[in-house]
């Protein structure tokens, strides 16, 4: 059996590629492994009779999700809530929303005939006599034509009733008494875009749980719509926890810049998030519960302070609190530490690491599935790319690196440590690493960024 204390020994060890959260968080399970697996009670009595058996104090202990049922367990505590009330916004702050009810056509699309060219509409066999004045788009329906007779009009222009086809500019010519002639053959209705040619009033353009994007703004404008009916964007609440940050100037003294505050914000936004506030708490634990009990976001985004460190009181408030962890530490890297918790009936909290790339493993893992939940976005096909290079994994872990997709591979790309961001801001992807690694040539899954697809500040995932 392993003595108390060693399995904490090995954590330690075990700790050349973490950051300091990562470190305190194994440990800390260590030592509670030892705690629970050995022969007596901390106190240094045999258990009692009854005390549970070995492998019933072993199933209650603390473990830390595998990554795949971190992000299952975010999205299905999602599900789990009511229902979220639609909302009716206007077009132009619909894009990246869900439609929440069926986009119907208001009208004929399009509403009368239509010219799909320019040139001249004609009724009859040619040649044809000309009028002198043409039709534009825009302007109300022109006077009927005889057969024999021309009109010039402009694409988009109301058909004259008793049109044969309409003539393009480049198939016509006029002779020296100026009637018009065809230089190819013409058939009836060509270039007409009859009334109702797309839609019929009434008809289903597209149903409930469509991605509303720039070509469904476009559609819905030309069906008749100011408003279409979504579901609202999740709300999220930043908290910045700890005294060593500075929000400007160079590091001096002991303190950093908080790259976390101006990040989170724009990330969440990216993920289709309302960011409501951001909030700098310090270490304060009072301070921090009061900004958890208050929120009424739907999403708390925690900055640090998920680990067992001093000041580390993420825990022991949402313990205050009465809040239900769902998840206590992932099997990833960087990120381990992170957490997921339900607050309030319809609302979650997800603590992420303080250092800047761990805590975006934690976006990534548990704040993006929920997010997507919320909105009701589907998921995204998950897809694989080889490595153009080997990439380094964890004995027993995941681990998230930062990679470029040139071609048909996915280049791993340095400075990928908790702490940097040198990698990921250069970055198109995040390739997921099984524990042991991935070879040379070797697909991985890749995780895509929000604005690699979609465009900053907006999330089509």
């Amino acid at each position: 059996m392993t003595a108390p204390g060693t399995r904490a020994e090995a954590a330690a060890e075990d700790t050349d590629d973490l950051d300091v959260e990562e470190a305190l968080a194994l440990v800390r399970d260590a030592r509670r492994e030892s705690r629970e697996d050995g022969p007596d009670d901390g106190t240094g009595r045999a258990p009692g009779p009854d005390a549970p058996a070995l492998g019933e104090r072993s199933a209650e202990r603390h473990r830390a999700t595998p990554w795949p049922r971190a992000r299952e367990t975010a999205a299905r505590a999602a599900r789990s809530r009511a229902r979220r009330t639609p909302v009716s916004v206007p077009l132009g702050d619909a894009l990246g929303l869900v439609l929440a009810a069926p986009l119907d056509a208001l009208t004929d699309l399009p509403s009368f005939d239509t010219s799909a060219m320019d040139g001249w509409a004609v009724a009859g066999p040619g040649p044809w006599q000309v009028r002198e004045e043409g039709v534009l788009a825009g302007h109300a329906q022109p006077e009927p034509l005889t057969d024999g007779e021309a009109v010039r009009i402009a694409t988009g222009a109301r058909i004259p009733a008793d049109t044969t086809a309409v003539l393009r500019s480049e198939h016509g010519r006029t002779d020296a008494q100026g009637r018009l002639h065809t230089t190819r053959e013409i058939l009836h209705g060509q270039d007409i875009r009859p009334r109702g040619q797309e839609c019929r009033s009434g008809d289903q353009l597209l149903p409930v749980g469509t991605l509303v994007t720039p070509a469904v703004l476009g559609l819905a404008a030309a069906a008749g719509y100011d408003t279409v009916t979504v579901v609202p964007r999740p709300r999220a609440e930043v908290l910045v926890l700890g005294d060593e940050l500075l929000t400007e100037g160079l590091p001096h003294d002991g303190l950093i810049r908080d790259a976390l505050g101006p990040m989170l914000p724009s990330w969440l936004r990216a993920l289709g998030a309302e960011v409501v506030a951001v909030r700098r708490i310090g270490d304060d634990a009072k301070a921090l519960q009061r900004a958890v009990t208050r929120s009424e976001a739907d999403l708390i985004v925690t900055t640090g302070g998920t680990a067992s460190g001093p000041v580390d009181h993420v825990h022991p408030v949402l313990e205050r609190v009465g809040a239900e962890l769902l998840v206590d530490g992932v099997k990833v890297r960087p990120g381990h530490p992170m957490l997921l918790a339900r607050t309030k009936d319809h609302q979650h909290l997800v603590g992420l690491p303080g250092n800047p790339l761990a805590a975006v493993s934690g976006l990534l893992t548990l704040a993006e599935p929920l997010l997507r939940t919320l909105a009701a976005h589907p998921a995204p096909e998950p897809y694989t790319l080889p490595l153009r290079e080997a990439a380094q994994g964890h004995p027993h872990d995941t681990r998230l690196i930062p990679v470029v997709l040139r071609g048909d591979h996915a280049v791993p790309l340095h400075y990928n440590g908790p702490a940097m961001l040198r990698g990921i801001a250069a970055a198109d992807a995040l390739a997921v690493v099984p524990p042991g690694g991935t070879r040379q040539g070797e697909e991985a899954e890749l995780l895509d960024l929000p604005w690699a697809t979609a465009g900053i500040g907006v999330c089509f995932t």
